[in-house]
């Protein structure tokens, strides 16, 4: 699976230490690396054709987009998700998001509105479909053109790594799939307001703190089932 997501990508060993953490990256997003699954040097290696230099540039950038954890004398693993990095960091990139929202509106321009349209009718799409992997990859999309029209460089630079980590909270659980309605009449709500130039700024940046907080509160109460259920298995 990981050889075929290194031909999707298109690997160039010129250019190795990002390109390795780029299709990683990719490959931990799409559960194609699995939570708690050890990345083996050995073996990345002889997939990418590179030396181990690369193979540890790669594994702190991981670390540091908190998707990869080092171990010392045992290697680098899949961070797995759980409830406590969830209640940690989606308040904060619930107030953050927020405020891009806020900060896009005041900026919104017609490229923008047309970009954000576009994005939901293939969210709307997906929905229709049953389409999970490519609805949540829109969602993503969604969200990173208002939070890149906010103008603001340390804002997005913050939430880049947060939103990594939510990109791939939903491919690790399928809560998501009970929600596609209601989460889709939410992102109808953003857009109608973000492209709204009287609409209430206070009021957009409510919604979207308010749709990231109901985000964590169902993807906690997920885990707590599915951790029960893995009890009752045992």
């Amino acid at each position: 699976m990981l050889l075929e997501k290194i031909q999707e990508i298109g690997f160039r060993p010129d250019a190795l230490g990002d390109q390795v953490s780029k299709i990683l990256v990719e490959a931990i997003l799409d559960d194609v690396l699995k939570g708690g699954q050890q990345l083996v040097e050995m073996d990345l290696q002889k997939d990418f054709g590179v030396s181990r230099s690369p193979l540890r540039e790669a594994f702190r950038d991981l670390e540091k987009k908190g998707l990869v954890v080092i171990i010392p004398r045992r290697g680098a693993f899949v961070r797995e998700v759980t409830a406590d990095d969830i209640s940690k960091t989606f308040p904060i990139r619930a107030s953050l998001e927020a405020i891009a929202a806020g900060e896009a509106h005041e900026r919104m321009t017609t490229a923008v509105e047309k970009q954000l349209r576009a994005t939901l009718s293939q969210m709307e799409d997906c929905f229709e479909n049953g389409d999970t992997r490519g609805y949540w990859k829109r969602h993503f999309e969604f969200h990173e053109t208002f939070i890149n029209a906010s103008g603001n460089d340390v804002l997005i630079e913050i939430l880049v790594n947060l939103r990594l980590r939510a990109h791939r909270y939903r491919f690790s659980h399928d809560y998501y799939r009970d929600h596609f309605a209601s989460n889709l009449k939410v992102h109808r709500a953003i857009c109608d307001l973000l492209t709204d130039p009287a609409a209430d700024r206070n009021g957009l940046r409510e919604l979207v703190r308010h749709h990231i907080e109901d985000s964590s509160r169902i993807f906690i109460a997920n885990i707590g089932r599915a951790s029960a259920d893995e009890r009752l298995q045992a």
